[in-house]
């Protein structure tokens, strides 16, 4: 995760440069260049060294990395385990002034061989959110037990072994990009800050990082695997390819848990796919529908969707006929008020959606979960500013929870706050070009055509508004199979943008993603 929220816009999802080129401001100096596979063990002694963040060289760097020793017993099973909980340090090329220390935390099958054992890297999204979201909601050994139904900022941030984990068939790393958790920025000046806080700076930053932890970690050769979640979900393909052309590190596949992989079919005023996009999960709102079986009861709503409302959109506010079939159609499909969807066009945006479902009742839900809602501070406002009934209630026990972990049970103590989702960096974020020409589906062609072995898994939860499913299923569909076509999937599960608060989905994903990267 995560988007950052705003209610009345689209939710920023998911989330000069340096003085050298942004290629080459983080790459290691020459002696370090050949790493992978062959490289020299000397060539590895020295990523090592430089992945460790020295003690005193600069201010404000963080503590130096702790290892502990750990056992869970699960039904049927148990798992000895190492933690590693510390920092990667990124220099700069030629000065290797320090830039910034990357906070890791870190999931190691003890007396695993590490030329057959996966390891697989874990990325939130927003920009500007934490590894918290995925590491104690869905994939570390210990769970933070969230109640979707009604969650709270004051629930007790106290977790659980986690039957859930993916460690039983893959090591597993957490990486907090620059801003969030407890990385931090080392430099000084705006150019840094602005460079970390950029697509292109971004990927390259969480690239040189999981190069670096390989090779202090001597990991190069295991097969590799990057989850990303929201914005993380973008962020993957980008990473695969930036390691695969300049890293040396080939990765074998990717799980993309409630993607963004083109922007501009979320986003333009004058944009008419949002609203076609977004149609199947507020159908699936209105029609109860919470399990992964729910979508196949949307196949009129989806070729709805992509059929005669598309193309009466298309038409536009001009053609009046175009205008009362849409009306009439899209609220029979949403339960909304006829006489609301009729003077909206037809055109149910998201936040208009969340307010308006269960406005009657003094509440709002989730852009999140639609399925999931909390009370309107202002219910009887003609617009009302309200935190996200799910995300915002979540955010706080997962940050309590996180600096509890590493603090007390894997020993490592940072004095600072854990930043759990950070709007100053989503609100700095650099687009380049513009948010609504960003994209990730041709990262994704291109490093799939170049490895034929390379397979995806895309993850959806069915309400969810924010990212809906029906938006990667339609660019998944742009894709060309390149052989067997079923190396890139997508699945649907019950549940919304953090589908892993669902039990049975979570267990679901968990099983997916274990085929995918055990071979089965």
């Amino acid at each position: 995760m995560k988007t950052i929220p705003n209610i009345l816009k689209l939710a920023a999802v998911l989330f000069g440069f340096a003085a050298t080129s942004p290629a080459a401001a983080l790459e290691p100096p020459a002696a370090e260049t050949a790493v992978g596979p062959a490289a020299k063990a000397g060539q590895q002694n020295v990523d090592a060294r430089h992945a460790q963040a020295p003690t005193g060289v600069a201010p404000n760097s963080l503590p130096a990395g702790a290892t502990t020793s750990h056992t869970i017993e699960l039904s049927g099973r148990s798992l000895r385990f190492k933690a590693i909980a510390g920092p990667i340090r990124l220099s700069d090329a030629e000065s290797l002034a320090p830039k910034a220390d990357i906070a890791t935390t870190a999931f190691l099958v003890e007396g695993a061989d590490s030329a057959k054992r996966p390891v697989t890297f874990a990325i939130n999204g927003g920009p500007g959110a934490a590894s918290a979201w995925l590491d104690l909601g869905a994939m570390g050994p210990w769970r933070l037990p969230l109640d979707r139904a009604s969650p709270s900022p004051s629930a007790p941030p106290v977790t659980i072994d986690n039957a859930d984990t993916w460690l039983d068939f893959t090591d597993l790393v957490f990486i907090d990009p620059p801003g969030t958790g407890y990385s931090r920025i080392l430099a000084k000046g705006d150019d840094t800050r602005h460079y970390f806080y950029s697509v292109t700076g971004d990927i390259e930053a969480l690239a040189v990082t999981i190069r670096k932890w390989l090779a202090a970690n001597k990991r190069l050769d295991s097969p590799k695997f990057i989850v990303g979640e929201s914005y993380g979900g973008f962020r993957a393909p980008k990473l695969a390819r930036r390691l695969q052309d300049e890293e040396g590190i080939g990765v074998a596949g990717l799980v993309l848990i409630s993607p963004v992989l083109d922007f501009g079919w979320f986003e333009g005023a004058n944009n008419p796919l949002p609203f076609a996009m977004r149609l199947p999960s507020q159908t699936a709102v209105a029609r109860g529908l919470a399990g992964p079986e729910g979508r196949a009861a949307l196949s009129d709503v989806e070729a709805y969707a992509m059929g005669p409302y598309f193309a009466d959109l298309l038409r536009g506010e001009r053609d009046s006929q175009a205008l009362s079939r849409i009306a009439e159609k899209v609220a029979s499909f949403t339960g909304l008020d006829p006489a609301l969807v009729r003077k909206l066009g037809g055109r149910i945006d998201m936040a208009t959606f969340a307010r308006e479902k269960d406005r009657a009742s003094a509440k709002v839900t989730s852009v999140y979960d639609a399925r999931a809602g909390g009370f309107d501070p202002s219910p009887h406002a003609a617009a009302s500013d309200y935190s996200d009934p799910v995300l915002d209630a979540i955010k706080t026990p997962l940050a309590s929870a996180m600096a509890d972990l590493t603090g007390d049970r894997l020993g490592w103590t940072v004095e600072a706050r854990y930043e759990i989702l950070n709007e100053n960096v989503n609100r700095a974020w650099d687009w380049g070009s513009g948010r609504d020409r960003a994209e990730a589906l041709s990262d994704l062609k291109r490093v799939m055509a170049l490895d034929p072995t390379l397979r995806v898994l895309v993850a959806h939860g069915l309400t969810d508004q924010v990212t809906p499913y029906f938006a990667s299923k339609v660019l998944i569909d742009q894709v060309p199979p390149m052989g067997n076509p079923d190396r890139l999937r997508l699945k649907v599960y019950g549940g919304g943008h953090m589908l892993y608060l669902d039990g049975k989905s979570r267990a679901a994903l968990r099983e997916d993603a274990r085929k995918l990267i055990v071979g089965d």
